[in-house]
């Protein structure tokens, strides 16, 4: 029997395939660099770093050593100076690549000195090069990005637009009957868990338990978590089971949310459902899966006040990155704080 590929074999498949455009590009000793890291990286952060190492040597080809990419050689790497990578921070503010135009904000340069910084690495404790200089550039500074989520009225707008969409056009409204239950179950499902956009799309039929309320997901790096979910959520899931019932399904089709097209809904299709409501519910806010994420991290932590369980809840390795939600419940508190000082008796 044939074997069939399930969606995160599928999707690591695909990340394989878009890198190899990057690394044929690139250096030999790039591939000892990324057979190295395997073992410890996923195939989307060897992906972007293929994409990130592709912009630097393609800087160095330019602009420093004048040759192809794949013609640079450890020795030309090992003959760089600091300053040209401090150079090469300041190309990526606006630069030109294969005839379209790029910028970064200092996120996006620091995601490249990162990658940059992983190579040399590499190359360095393989004896590969014979110092780092990439180790000596400082990241740059990192601004704190507001947290963006939504209110609880604006969370109650969100849901009666999707069972209500009147503010769309009459053929929305039209396509969103076939869709109603689906999109009612994604947004509540999103709100009630806090699950990642790429965890949703790979949920299968299979994964729920509806006997406790439960469901498994895969987290980034591969493993497998259980969930739990309110009546609400249960509820918003089995009314769309009914409805996916009676969808004429290919037998082998196991996917938990389904496209018009009958097959597995992508993580496009998902963010522009979310935008579609979320503009009649917020439209000054940029709505986005993520965004209803940090909704569910901050309601979570209201409830609990405790960060190590929103961390684990919402799969967060690091708790410093729970603390962006904790750093916007501290700013309804300083506004709460506000109002019970009195100057006068």
């Amino acid at each position: 029997m044939k074997y069939k590929m399930n969606f995160y074999e599928k999707r690591d498949l695909n990340n394989r395939k878009k890198m190899a455009k990057y690394t044929e590009l690139l250096p030999d000793f790039c591939q000892d660099f990324f057979i190295g890291i395997e073992n410890n990286t996923s195939s989307l952060t060897r992906y972007n770093y293929s994409m990130d190492l592709y912009v630097f040597f393609n800087f160095l080809s330019k602009f420093v050593f004048h040759k192809k990419e794949n013609e640079i050689n450890l020795k030309d790497l090992d003959s760089l100076k600091a300053r040209i990578i401090e150079q090469f921070l300041s190309y990526l503010s606006y630069y030109e690549l294969n005839g379209k135009d790029y910028k970064n904000d200092e996120r996006g340069k620091a995601r490249k000195l990162a990658s940059v910084r992983s190579l040399f690495k590499y190359l360095f404790n393989h004896d590969m090069i014979k110092s780092n200089v990439a180790s000596k550039i400082q990241t740059p500074k990192l601004h704190n990005k507001e947290i963006i989520r939504l209110e609880k009225e604006e969370v109650s707008k969100l849901m009666n637009a999707v069972e209500n969409p009147v503010d769309f056009s009459k053929r929305q409204q039209e396509y969103n009957k076939n869709t109603f239950e689906r999109d009612n179950a994604i947004i509540t499902l999103f709100l009630g868990t806090g699950i990642r956009i790429s965890e949703l799309v790979g949920l299968n039929l299979e994964s729920f338990d509806f006997s406790n309320n439960a469901f498994i997901v895969t987290r980034k790096g591969g493993n497998q978590t259980m969930l739990y979910f309110s009546n609400e959520v249960a509820m918003a899931l089995k009314t769309w089971l009914e409805k996916r019932a009676t969808l004429n399904l290919p037998k082998e089709e196991n996917a938990m949310f389904i496209s018009l097209q009958n097959k597995r809904i992508s993580i496009r299709a998902v963010e522009n459902l979310v935008k579609k409501f979320a503009q009649i519910a917020s439209p000054l806010k940029k709505i986005s899966p993520h965004k209803l994420r940090s909704t569910f991290g901050t309601n979570l932590y209201k409830q609990t006040k405790d960060i190590y369980i929103v961390a684990d809840i919402l799969g967060h390795k690091d708790v410093n990155t729970t603390k962006k939600h904790y750093a916007a419940i501290s700013e309804d508190m300083r506004k709460n704080i506000a109002s019970t000082v009195k100057l006068y008796d």
